[in-house]
């Protein structure tokens, strides 16, 4: 059973993740490093030292300071074919760094002025992932899951064939899942306040939008429970035999038939 709160992909995974797919970058910058205080200070230095030493940053394992560095690479030679490098190697910075809205904010940059480049695919992925980060649990505001929700799609929208729309298919799921959580939060809070038709109406959603998720046997119990307490047990016995017909072995039906028993034992179905 998939739990309601979603794993977070580690900083080292998701580099691992880049370093597979940056063959794509062609990033062969060779390692010098520097440790002076003014690293990220406005200092003119010709794009290779500079994209340099920010690819330095980063593999010794301070992406903050390499996405500064990155950004720098842009500021200073605009026109170079380095920046454009840059400016999605300051994304992913922002990404290993848990700046999750400014690795979003640089992949858009990136896309806006390139969007036909081949590593506009990256670009996508990142930001989805971006979002997906920032998942919380399902007590709270679940705006972000809704944007991880459309990102993720729209990178198996855009990409359908490559190794980015199959890891996003996947965390879809994983998103869903944690939706329906909400959507049964949210009825079974109506049902402990004896607002039936509302707990009733959050149920359903997890039926008609969720239904390959963890949470579809309990709805059906929830909605076969919303049923009885409503007055309408024909319903609910309809309910209680598509659990029994999807899940036959589960616990939610074995709940779901005793409350039929006790409540609906004479109701014929038409």
């Amino acid at each position: 059973m998939i739990a309601h709160s979603l794993p977070s992909a580690s900083p080292r995974k998701a580099r691992f993740a880049f370093l597979a797919a940056g063959a794509a970058l062609a990033l062969s910058a060779c390692a010098t490093t520097s440790d002076g205080p003014n690293d990220t200070a406005y200092v003119a230095r010709d794009v290779e030292t500079l994209y340099t030493e920010a690819k330095s940053r980063l593999d010794r394992g301070n992406p903050t300071v390499a996405a500064a560095l990155f950004d720098e690479v842009e500021r200073q030679h605009p026109y170079s074919p380095w920046a454009r490098r840059a400016q999605l190697m300051s994304a992913f910075s922002y990404y290993v760094a848990r700046d999750y809205n400014k690795a979003i904010a640089s992949a858009q940059r990136f896309l806006s002025i390139h969007p036909g480049n081949k590593d506009a695919p990256y670009a996508y992925y990142l930001i989805a992932l971006s979002y997906y980060e920032q998942i919380s649990d399902v007590q709270r505001d679940q705006k972000i899951t809704e944007q991880a929700q459309a990102a993720l799609r729209e990178v198996v929208r855009r990409f359908p064939n490559t190794s980015y729309a199959a890891d996003a298919s996947l965390k879809i799921d994983l998103v869903e899942d944690h939706l329906a959580g909400k959507e049964m939060e949210i009825g079974r809070f109506y049902q402990r306040s004896g607002r039936w038709l509302a707990a009733q109406i959050r149920f359903q959603n997890v039926i008609d939008e969720f239904q390959t998720t963890s949470h579809t046997p309990e709805a059906l119990y929830r909605l076969t429970e919303s049923s009885l307490a409503l007055g309408v047990p024909v319903e609910a016995k309809k309910y209680a035999a598509v659990l029994g017909a999807n899940y036959p072995g589960s616990d939610w039906y074995e709940k779901a038939y005793e409350l039929i028993e006790d409540h609906a034992a004479n109701v014929v179905v038409s």
